[in-house]
């Protein structure tokens, strides 16, 4: 049995698809800039998991901002349905890549709601 953490990974979306990436899934609420649908190779556009607009001003991709943002975008996951439809397409996949637009890799909201769905994956071992 493949484990979550193994099918879960996040990329950015201006990087170049790949035959590894299996489903693609864009987690942005707005179309990246320059992206074309065909570039994009995408699978699906989740809009719903992204950040509430005001949540999304609010952080700004500003570092100072990151803790605050992580918590309240945790809150909005825990009342998203969206969760449950990526979390089940990661059962169905082998591997399953969001795709984000925001340039920092480790200040983002994928990585957020990849570390939410590792969460909410968790089984008793």
């Amino acid at each position: 049995m493949t484990e979550l953490k193994d099918v879960l990974v996040i990329k950015r979306i201006y990087d170049e698809a790949a035959d590894d990436d299996g489903y693609r899934v864009l987690v942005d609420r707005l179309w990246p800039r320059g992206v074309s649908k065909e570039r994009a190779h995408l699978d699906l556009w989740l809009k719903e998991i992204a950040p509430s607009p005001h949540l999304r001003t609010e952080f700004a991709h500003m570092q100072e901002r990151f803790e605050d943002f992580r918590r309240s975008y945790q809150a909005e996951l825990e009342q998203n349905p969206a969760v449950e439809q990526l979390l089940e397409l990661a059962a169905a996949e082998k591997r399953v890549t969001l795709l984000y637009g925001a340039r920092d890799p480790e200040i983002n909201h994928a990585r957020v709601l990849v570390e939410f769905l590792l969460g909410a994956g968790k089984t008793d071992t």
